[in-house]
């Protein structure tokens, strides 16, 4: 960029505040390098910019003008990522420089290139321990490239954040050092990009260790923590059901002809709640009566006999007998038909699943079918899987909530406890507990379900927490 060529001081800060508003302007970090690339080129006339972020030990080649983002894999590019190595370890400060060509010739491996850029006096060699950052040999090959692809000066400009860490590093390849205004218009105009570059970059939130004294206090608080005794509890599946209920059986085998109660209705002692199929007794009792016809006809002509013949007393008392087994097994069959119709023995609620269940299903002699419960002596049935057991005593509180009523929870005491676990409906070993409803609330209503709550004993907070997993850890290893 010729002398003649330079812009004047007011077209300068025109041209320095167009380039902010267009970086203030840009909406991703991308946009942003690309403005920084491209849009000076009216101030400097370079050749080429490239913008070069240090990642740690590598350096990422962002942008470089007239190119969106560099992807390919060019011996270029591959030289870039050595040159900005030495860049980044040449560049100590925040301040912009300008480095030359010369400030590579002749230059030992880990020498670091002076802050002027007028040649740097011979040095003496240093010592093998330190190596420069890209090998030994590295200053060589950025020399020769230097010699290849780029002009005779660099302008290098970093950019840094708040805490003075390097973002990035903006290289203008330029034929001769820029102008004095511009480089005192430089500095501006690289906080302003370093600004920007903060701002649309993702921020990551610092996570603070804690000092050793901290820990030390957190687990000692953690440990006394755990010695804070707490109630022990467990939740399990419980309904309402009746602390008298009646079990009503078949009186008989037979099948069930008609179910004449619904499921849950109230009923009165003597009202008929089944009956059974009476068309085999009905059977049984007409041959009966005919039999027993035949034998009161039978006797009455051996009467008729006994005036003539003296052995017709003998042939009497046989016939008398027989009508009277007659007589016996009719009797008996009429009162199994009476009793095919089962009634009420007294006041309750007719509790079973559906008559469908029932209906024209054969029963045995003693066959429960449903039960007759008394609503006004309600009671917890609840079922306490084997997994959530607990150490309970009758007397041990419980607090039932039911799904019908989540708010209005129900209070007891066990009164029964069962001592061998049975698959419940849902085929999961369980103990059947029974606990009383205190106070008889309206809404404790037969058949109704929710989950209770059983409260034992206190322990510490550390067995609460880890008695299932002990409890585990001893079923899977045995120990």
């Amino acid at each position: 960029m010729s002398a003649s060529e330079h812009p004047n001081p007011a077209s300068l800060t025109a041209l320095v505040t167009a380039l902010r508003d267009r970086a203030l302007g840009a909406q991703t970090p991308t946009a942003l390098a690309f403005s920084i690339a491209n849009d000076p080129y009216a101030l400097l006339r370079f050749r080429q910019a490239l913008v070069l972020v240090p990642r740690g030990t590598r350096i990422d080649v962002r942008c470089v003008s007239g190119l969106a983002t560099p992807k390919e894999d060019s011996p270029y590019l591959n030289w870039l990522t050595r040159a900005g190595r030495w860049l980044d370890n040449e560049l100590g400060d925040d301040s912009a420089r300008y480095l030359s060509r010369e400030h590579l010739v002749g230059q030992p491996p880990s020498s670091p290139s002076p802050s002027s850029s007028s040649p740097s006096p011979p040095q003496p060699p240093p010592s093998p321990e330190p190596t420069p950052p890209g090998g030994a040999h590295s200053i060589d090959e950025i020399a020769d490239g230097w010699a290849e692809w780029w002009p005779d000066g660099a302008w290098c400009v970093p950019l840094h954040d708040r805490e003075n860490k390097r973002l990035a590093i903006v290289v203008f390849l330029l034929d001769s050092p820029p102008p004095p205004a511009l480089r005192e218009q430089m500095p501006g105009l690289a906080r302003t990009w370093s600004y920007c570059w903060q701002a649309l970059s993702p921020r990551r939130q610092r996570h603070r260790l804690p000092g050793r004294k901290l820990v030390w206090i957190a687990l000692v608080l953690a440990a006394l923590a755990l010695l804070i005794p707490v109630r022990q509890s467990a939740l399990a599946p419980a309904q309402i059901v009746s602390r008298d209920a009646m079990l009503i059986t078949s009186p008989l085998d037979g099948v069930i002809a008609e179910m004449l109660v619904r499921p849950h209705q109230p009923v009165a002692a003597g009202a008929p709640l089944f009956r059974l199929d009476t068309t085999s007794l009905e059977g049984r009792a007409a041959v009966l009566r005919q039999q027993l016809a035949v034998a009161e006809a039978e006797l009455d002509a051996a009467g008729s006999l006994a005036f003539d013949d003296a052995t017709s007393l003998t042939e009497m008392t046989r016939l008398q007998g027989q009508r009277d087994q007659q007589r016996a097994e009719l009797g008996a069959v009429q009162a199994e038909l009476e009793r095919t119709l089962v009634r009420a023995p007294r006041d309750g609620v007719a509790v079973y699943r559906d008559p469908d269940d029932w209906q024209g299903r054969p029963v045995a002699t003693g066959e429960r079918i449903l039960r007759l419960a008394d609503p006004s002596r309600p009671a917890m049935e609840i079922q306490l899987a084997v997994a959530d057991a607990i150490a309970l005593d009758p007397g041990a509180e419980v607090t039932l909530f039911l799904s019908a009523y989540p708010l209005t929870p129900i209070d007891g005491i066990i009164e029964q406890t069962s001592y061998q676990a049975r698959p419940d409906d849902n085929g999961i070993a369980a103990y059947r507990l029974l606990a009383s409803v205190d106070g008889s609330p309206e809404h404790a209503r037969l058949g109704l379900h929710g989950t209770a709550k059983l409260y034992g004993d206190e322990v510490s907070l550390g067995y609460y927490l880890l008695r299932r997993p002990l409890s585990a850890l001893r079923a899977f290893t045995g120990w």
